[in-house]
């Protein structure tokens, strides 16, 4: 049984969770974490990058000069790869670089990555946090007195709206869900 200190505002324990073997107790899954992280690092990209080939830059109607008897080699169009103001070869078009995974891919990197975090010690469990204030200060406290330093990801089911003016300002907390920073803070709901 895996067990982890329920924690109040303060950092004071006040009782025990049990947590399920299945997703905090697992072997880290080195591949799965990686393909998740290349996947969403590959899905950020814009993609939006586009040449113009030489259908599409404008001019290049007419033949050049005649097939025959000039002695030049022959031409067909003045926007053909090899003249200056042509189009481009091969040049990037528009896509996508998202990648797709399997649903089970990523529900065992996300496993991995809070079985990882639990067997560092990274985690912890606050039961309830009220923030009376729209304060940065207020948000800071709380980290300081929970030992909480460098990248934070805050789990909860629902956030107020003091929490998150709160924690907007401080560029190393994040609120949601992902599994790319090294300590969570999961705050369960108390009605559940």
């Amino acid at each position: 049984m895996l067990k982890i200190d329920i924690l109040n505002q303060t950092g004071n324990k006040i009782a025990d969770l049990t947590l399920s073997e299945h997703v905090f107790g697992i072997e880290p899954h080195q591949q799965a974490l990686f393909d998740v992280v290349n996947a969403q690092r590959a899905a950020m990209r814009q993609g939006t990058h586009d040449v113009k080939n030489r259908g599409e830059v404008s001019g290049g109607g007419r033949k050049p000069w005649r097939q025959k008897g000039t002695g030049r080699a022959r031409q067909g169009s003045t926007r053909s790869p090899q003249w200056r103001h042509g189009g481009v070869v091969f040049g990037p078009t528009p896509r996508s670089y998202a990648i797709k995974l399997n649903q089970k891919v990523r529900q065992l990197a996300l496993r991995s990555a809070l079985s990882y975090q639990m067997a560092q010690g990274q985690m912890k469990v606050v039961d309830t946090v009220e923030i009376g204030q729209p304060k940065t200060k207020l948000f800071r406290e709380l980290l300081c007195s929970l030992n909480v330093e460098g990248k934070t990801l805050v789990v909860a089911k629902t956030f107020t709206e003091n929490e998150v003016l709160a924690a907007r300002n401080i560029p190393t907390v994040s609120k949601g869900s992902s599994i790319s920073f090294k300590i969570c803070i999961i705050i369960p709901n108390q009605s559940s």
